[in-house]
């Protein structure tokens, strides 16, 4: 008994392109600088001993890294010492935000996104991959798709094998 059949990928085959949102995430590391440390009793920021230690603080641990500032504690932190804190990190670091973690990740999510070139994916058929290692913002697939849907043919999510369907340019 001889049977011999070729196996034929019709993935491959489809047309269909998948795009990996995670590709475009921040690889340098996020680090969020709390002025929370910097309040006097946990409640006041007072400008001299502020200014002394922006003055004296190594920020050289800063460099090559992306920055959100944040006070954690519930106190009133006047707008100048933001303002300060952030004109002595951009000296170092790679990008400063207001905001923590997850706001800064989002942030350079969308400023990735916003340089791609949409017009390579003209009438393209295209799967966005749903899983992975990295996380991906819910706000990059939203960024990514509305800008997507202007020149994609279709839009699906997950993989290839099992996508919802999410966008289809009618004819």
């Amino acid at each position: 008994m001889d049977i011999q059949e070729n196996i034929v990928n019709k993935v491959a085959e489809s047309g269909l392109i998948t795009i990996d949102l995670a590709k475009y995430a921040p690889t340098e590391p996020i680090v969020v600088y709390d002025i929370k440390d910097n309040l006097f009793h946990g409640l006041i920021l007072k400008e001299k001993d502020f200014r002394t230690f922006i003055k004296e603080h190594d920020w050289s641990s800063y460099a090559g890294k992306h920055i959100g500032i944040v006070c954690t504690a519930d106190a009133i932190v006047p707008t100048w010492a933001y303002m300060l804190l952030t004109n002595k990190l951009v000296e170092h670091a790679l990008s400063v935000h207001f905001g923590d973690e997850a706001y800064v990740r989002q942030v350079l999510f969308e400023q990735e996104l916003q340089q791609l070139d949409y017009s390579q994916y003209q009438n393209e058929r295209i799967v966005v991959k749903g899983c992975g290692d990295i996380y991906i913002p819910e706000s990059a697939f939203v960024s990514f798709t509305a800008s997507l849907s202007k020149v994609a043919k279709s839009i699906m999510y997950g993989e290839p094998c099992s996508t919802v369907p999410v966008f289809k340019r009618k004819a």
